[in-house]
């Protein structure tokens, strides 16, 4: 599956950028499975089609806000006329609000946001006024651009009844439980065990679980299986990696075990799901979107 990274020119160069569909170029509307290494916000204002996040297919019916967060699958199906906004960033560039990471990853929870035109027209000329600030570079403007995404963030989530971001250290339960929900939700092969993420995260795994069922309502265990799935999902469909392969990168050694809890969380099988939905929908590729480069 192509994995897109925002590369910047030089070190202490801004790992941000900002412009339209057209601007960042035709990955900024690929049509065919990737993910991110980094953050991606777009505000759609036109177009006909389709935007697919993690398997669900999300038609256009413009104006709509999306969230990308690093690992999410996604693509844009038969898009026609696509315009608007979009932002994509690392994410040191969330450091002076690092509540943003949990806003961020709250609103790719449901990615496709529907808005009204009066939120879209608030939205569209924030995104102005960042982008202005973004091609003058003048004086300060890196904390112009970094308020300006919490600004954003923060309208996101009133527009949508979510809960507004803490502020850093207002609950550290909290903020451990999103902690692992990251950690969990990285691709790759690693070891996926509840008490391997705690040690991880430098706690017993009777304390992250106390912290996590107090945050979200769920055990860590049920988390990782639902991350663990999802994952599944994303290769199956978006590579072309055999089964074995696929239940080494979510952390199982044992391919026939990991088809029986694949079928057990979904009702079929890894071959029955790749077949129901269509093959192969993309290889393996890396590319990367390289960043204008600002001073720091």
């Amino acid at each position: 599956m192509e994995l897109h990274e925002l590369r910047v020119p030089a070190p202490g160069a801004l790992s941000f950028s900002i412009g339209s569909f057209d601007t960042l170029g035709p990955l900024a509307r690929a049509p065919f499975p990737h993910r991110h290494s980094f953050y991606e916000i777009a505000l759609v204002t036109s177009g006909r089609g389709a935007h697919v996040v993690d398997l669900t297919r999300y038609p256009l019916a413009p104006p709509h806000l999306f969230v990308i967060t690093p690992g999410q699958v996604h693509h844009w199906e038969d898009a026609v006329d696509l315009g608007g906004w979009v932002l994509i960033f690392n994410e040191d560039f969330l450091l002076p609000h690092p509540e943003d990471v949990e806003a961020l990853h709250a609103l790719a929870a449901g990615p496709w946001r529907d808005l009204q035109p009066g939120q879209a027209a608030r939205f569209g000329a924030l995104l102005a006024a960042m982008q202005e600030e973004y091609r003058d570079a003048g004086p300060g403007f890196v904390s112009v651009l970094t308020a300006g995404l919490h600004i954003l963030l923060v309208w996101a989530l009133r527009a949508h009844g979510a809960r507004l971001p803490r502020g850093a250290g207002a609950d550290r339960g909290g903020d451990l439980a999103a902690r692992f929900t990251r950690l969990a939700a990285l691709p790759g092969t690693r070891d996926r065990s509840v008490l391997s993420l705690a040690r991880e995260l430098g706690v017993s795994a009777g304390h992250l679980h106390t912290a996590v069922k107090r945050a979200t309502g769920r055990t860590p265990g049920q988390l990782l299986r639902e991350q663990q799935t999802l994952e599944a999902k994303r290769l199956i469909v978006g590579t072309d990696l055999t089964i074995r392969q696929i239940a080494t990168q979510v952390g199982f050694a044992d391919a026939a075990y990991f088809c029986r809890f694949f079928r057990r969380e979904t009702g079929a099988s890894p071959g029955e799901f790749r077949r129901a939905a269509g093959g192969i929908h993309h290889v393996p590729r890396v590319r990367s979107i390289a960043e204008p480069g600002r001073p720091a």
